[in-house]
């Protein structure tokens, strides 16, 4: 039986720190792509009410994470990241993950978040600056040869992390309510980055389907902090 894959990807950091270090200050919290002015909807889930307190925010997120805009992206990293070198399918990893956003705002939060990661992380791996989020993350990390299962489990943890400090200040939620949330939601982390090791990109899409229809109204919510 292999080892399972965090067996894997620590291993892979022990033998070299420098994955490491490209993960802790791409994936940072001060890493500028913006990321801070984001919800992904959750600021209309808070106001419908579906988001009161820590229980019902990771339930939330276990979903999003599980079945929804969370696993495409994870899908769209790990494609991104086998087809670095191919710019040609790359561009079409691209174009595909834009057109399955299912409002503007959440397309603008993929793109503006991607564009923003690319003159960032420049420096290190210089990746185009018209891709999601997810797909120059992917790209960058097999520039710099990043594990690809290391990219990806860092990708959802800093995803989930993002959307808990957006409901701290929306909710409000304390920071240790927040904290408990995200060591929560660690089984299902793990086991989206596991699941979509095989998946192609044929298995794009979801089932957060409250969480899509939080986006799109998002658009004409009244009062907003946020972007999307």
């Amino acid at each position: 039986m292999p080892p399972p894959a965090t067996t894997t990807i620590m291993a892979t950091m022990t033998t070299d720190p420098k994955p490491l270090l490209h993960l802790l200050a791409w994936l940072s919290p001060g890493f500028p792509t913006g990321g801070f002015a984001y919800s992904h909807g959750l600021e209309w889930a808070v106001e419908a009410g579906d988001i009161r307190d820590a229980d019902t925010l990771r339930n939330w997120l276990n979903d999003v994470v599980a079945h929804g805009s969370v696993r495409s992206d994870t899908i769209l990293l790990r494609h991104a990241h086998c087809n670095a070198s191919d710019p040609d399918a790359l561009r079409e990893i691209a174009a595909l993950g834009l057109a399955a956003t299912p409002s503007r705002e959440r397309r603008d939060e993929a793109l503006n978040q991607g564009r923003a990661f690319a003159l960032a992380v420049a420096p290190w791996a210089p990746v185009p600056d018209d891709m999601p989020y997810a797909v120059a993350v992917g790209a960058a990390a097999a520039g710099k040869g990043v594990p690809e299962d290391a990219a990806a489990v860092a990708y959802v943890q800093a995803f989930a992390t993002n959307l808990i400090s957006a409901a701290v200040r929306l909710v409000p939620l304390g920071q240790t309510d927040g904290l408990r949330v995200l060591a929560a939601l660690e089984p299902v982390i793990l086991a989206t980055a596991e699941d979509t090791k095989t998946a192609t990109l044929d298995d794009l899409g979801g089932c957060a389907f409250r969480s899509d229809l939080s986006a799109m109204r998002h658009e004409t919510q009244y009062t907003r902090l946020f972007r999307s």
